[in-house]
């Protein structure tokens, strides 16, 4: 797949229901802003039973300039892995919020409240690209994909985590969780990892 072919490769294909289903409730959240509290990620609250919250908090925005950056690339991404990598989607979409949830309340202790699918978002991004690129070493299109949304993370960061580039938070305690991205690199990591040991049908691009 080359970047000039994206566009009709994405909408040649079935609507992702999950991931559907998650941008709808990603949307109903950030509508409904008094359910913040209930849902985001609160380290206090999880470790006094909410655990709901692991895989909610990945869902409540802070802002719309948060919201609409994160959802549409979640519900692209995900479009585009359920064509080609529907295993690893259907997975990852249960999975991955729980594991970035999981890893920063081990190893980030600081981080007592944590919203937005980014994380989410650069895990199946990266396995995405990871995969295409595989596929032809001379195709520039992937690599730019990761290039321009690790700088973005940069630019964000240093700006201080504090939205001071093209994100507003509407909230100015709010920082960027670096420790979630780490996280969601990682899960990326380990599936491709995990890929490498399947049938060659996997090795060719997918993983029905």
């Amino acid at each position: 797949m080359t970047g000039m072919r994206l566009p009709v490769r994405l909408f040649a294909t079935k609507p992702p229901v999950l991931y559907l289903v998650g941008a709808a409730f990603s949307l109903v959240v950030q509508c409904f802003p008094g359910w913040r509290e209930t849902l985001i990620y609160d380290r206090s609250a999880i470790a006094a039973g909410q655990l709901w919250r692991v895989w909610t908090g990945h869902y409540v925005h802070f802002g719309w300039s948060h919201f609409v950056p994160d959802t549409g690339l979640f519900l692209i991404v995900g479009w585009l892995l359920e064509e080609r990598h529907r295993l690893f989607a259907r997975i990852g979409f249960f999975a991955m919020p729980a594991a970035i949830s999981a890893g920063i309340f081990l190893f980030d202790p600081g981080m007592t409240r944590y919203g937005g699918l980014s994380a989410v978002d650069l895990g199946l991004l990266l396995y995405l690209a990871a995969q295409g690129w595989r596929r032809n070493w001379s195709d520039w299109f992937w690599p730019a994909v990761i290039a321009i949304y690790l700088l973005e993370i940069v630019v964000q960061a240093w700006h201080g985590g504090h939205g001071g580039g093209t994100i507003r938070f509407d909230e100015p305690s709010v920082r960027i969780a670096t420790s979630a991205h780490l996280v969601g690199t990682a899960y990326a990591l380990l599936a491709l990892g995990l890929a490498r040991l399947r049938p060659n049908s996997e090795l060719a691009g997918r993983d029905r």
